[in-house]
């Protein structure tokens, strides 16, 4: 238990949590993509995915998942925080003159498309799993409550600004956990930006194409 708390005290520590939560999050996110882009496939389709995993084990694998997804998310900000606290401790007065030469957009930004994430996550839930912010929810039909969601204009913009937002923390994630895991080496960094910008770009376009289906009509009721 010493040895556990000193390694999680540590900077190494808490990149590893990093990167360990990160891989989880980010499995959930490249599976959820897959699953939602069943709409395109029609209602009975992501009716019956919908229904599936709601009977995983007998109903409890669903509050299985939700239950780790909440624990990695938790130990993913609770690193992610005590990293940057942690930052702005060693260096409490700021540059003089600052210019951006090693870090990027995203990775400066990691903070504001936490938060940005953050927000959308509760809202995504009451939204599409609760009911409770959608405006006309129906138990069970999930491409009936897609649709009907994403009708609304207001709520498409909110969640095609979150996977931007969720892009620019996933490029930089990707790219931070690939080195944290030992995948870092001048000779395949070229490949590690590419795998990150791959992966990146294939989850923000496929999320961000389905309330796009659904305002131009493609996918309709």
């Amino acid at each position: 238990m010493q040895r556990a708390a000193t390694f999680l005290g540590s900077s190494i520590g808490k990149k590893v949590v990093m990167a360990a939560t990160g891989v989880v999050l980010f499995g959930f996110v490249v599976g959820h993509m897959v699953g939602n882009l069943q709409v395109y496939l029609g209602a009975r389709a992501l009716n019956e995915y919908g229904e599936f995993l709601r009977h995983v084990l007998h109903g409890q694998g669903l509050w299985i998942a939700r239950a780790g997804l909440l624990v990695a998310v938790l130990l993913h900000i609770w690193a992610a925080t005590a990293l940057t606290l942690a930052n702005r401790s060693a260096r409490p007065v700021g540059y003089r003159e600052w210019q951006a030469r090693e870090s990027t957009y995203a990775s400066r930004t990691m903070v504001w498309s936490g938060a940005i994430l953050a927000v959308f996550i509760l809202y995504h839930l009451a939204h599409f799993t609760t009911g409770a912010a959608h405006p006309d929810f129906v138990e069970g039909d999930v491409y009936r409550n897609l649709v009907i969601g994403f009708t609304n204009p207001y709520a498409s913009a909110f969640y095609i600004l979150a996977m931007l937002a969720l892009g620019l923390h996933m490029y930089h994630g990707v790219w931070s956990m690939l080195q944290t895991l030992g995948l870092s080496h001048p000779q395949w960094n070229p490949l590690r930006r590419l795998a990150a910008l791959t992966f990146t770009a294939l989850v923000v376009v496929g999320n961000i194409s389905i309330p796009v289906a659904v305002l131009t009509g493609y996918v309709h009721l």
